[in-house]
């Protein structure tokens, strides 16, 4: 699909920007999107090659230091990256994407030690090493306090118990980042965030799970049995681990902002071609007015969100703290997805229904983000409490 350059876009990005934009752009077409269908129908896509290929090209640390192998580059270059990645036909690999550059690595980043640095972080920005982030568990997903696996201090080293799940890229990944718990204290400053290979004797792949959508993304569910890590896998200090992750969560959250309103306009252009050819009473359906008018209304909310989400941009830049900015982005892109991709494949009618056609995918890949990285109804919640409601 060709890219057209959208209203303000020159306001913000540089010519040098473009030129990194048009990298990924031609990656994406190459390497990527023409495999999906296949991916999707297997259930998994092949990371380590993938992840070899993009750390090759820059893609995995644009902002991260180069000491470690990052590009140091500002934040309007890993938007305009993030863009790109928004292209992808279908959400499983931006998703699993976003795990290796904005979930399971900002953490080590900028609390590890390092020696994580060096040997976990600086390989997973290569490509060499795939990653995930393992803090959902059964009975702890949107209420991370309620995190039960455990990583008790024996001598140099931590053993840990307990299961994750809906873990992406868990099938793949060479190690995680994990939240654990490491006391009884009362509070958030019981737990702690560790890397934990999956090398190691004790960890296992329960089983992996099947989907409604992002299929093009493998999930497992993980269990630790008595399985020891060195201790000086832990990342920063023992007992900070929520803290961390709730900065971590911020990085996730906002890669999920340029995803929504790029799929959305996506979603909105395959669905203009599709009924500029599809005749309806002698007519083409695009001369409908009642479509014509939503579709004008939808493009005025991307247009909010692209907006919102350069905004957040500048404040990162800034150095502000933008956690309400982003809980908003990403309750509103969530939503926004959902209708477009439902809108969309109401206008295509008997056909959209079909697998055959791209829009169902994308139906069904849109749902997730009202639920992962933190839930819609949790984004409303967190809006209000910085309010003082």
């Amino acid at each position: 699909m060709g890219r057209k350059i959208r209203s303000g876009e020159q306001l913000y990005f540089t010519k040098e920007h473009e030129m990194v934009r048009r990298s990924v752009r031609d990656f994406v077409n190459k390497e990527i999107n023409p495999f999906l269908d296949e991916w999707e129908e297997k259930g998994s896509a092949p990371l380590h090659d993938l992840f070899k290929k993009m750390g090759g090209l820059g893609f995995l640390g644009i902002r991260y230091d180069p000491k470690y192998g990052g590009e140091g580059l500002d934040y309007w270059y890993e938007l305009a990256v993030m863009e790109e990645f928004g292209h992808i036909q279908g959400f499983g690999l931006p998703i699993a994407i976003g795990v290796q550059t904005h979930m399971a690595t900002p953490a080590i980043h900028e609390f590890g030690s390092e020696y994580l640095k060096e040997t976990y972080l600086k390989p997973a920005i290569a490509g060499e090493m795939v990653t995930a982030i393992a803090v959902t568990e059964p009975g702890a997903g949107s209420d991370v306090g309620a995190i039960a696996t455990t990583a008790e201090k024996d001598g140099d080293s931590y053993v840990i118990n307990g299961s994750k799940t809906f873990i992406t890229n868990g099938p793949q990944a060479d190690y995680l980042t994990l939240l654990a718990r490491t006391s009884d204290d009362p509070g958030y400053h019981c737990f702690s965030l560790f890397v934990v290979p999956t090398d190691l004797p004790g960890f296992k792949i329960s089983r992996k799970l099947d989907k409604l959508g992002i299929r093009s993304s493998d999930t497992a569910e993980l269990f630790f049995d008595n399985m020891r890590i060195p201790a000086e896998n832990l990342i920063g200090r023992e007992g900070e681990g929520f803290i961390y992750q709730m900065k971590q969560f911020q990085h996730e959250r906002f890669s999920a902002m340029p995803l929504s309103y790029i799929a959305a306009r996506d979603m909105i252009d395959i669905t203009v071609e599709y009924i500029r050819k599809r005749i309806v009473f002698g007519k083409p359906l695009i001369k409908k007015q009642v479509l014509r008018h939503r579709l004008a209304d939808w493009l005025t909310e991307i247009e909010c969100m692209r907006h919102l989400t350069y905004h957040v941009t500048k404040m990162k830049a800034a150095g502000l703290d933008a956690t309400r900015e982003i809980s908003m982005g990403k309750l509103f892109g969530s939503r926004l997805l959902r209708k477009v991709a439902d809108g969309c494949l109401q206008m295509h009618g008997g056909m959209g229904f079909m697998n055959e056609m791209l829009i169902s995918r994308y139906y069904r890949d849109a749902r997730i983000i009202a639920i992962g990285a933190g839930a819609d109804e949790v984004m409303s919640d967190v809006i209000a409490k910085l309010e003082g409601y």
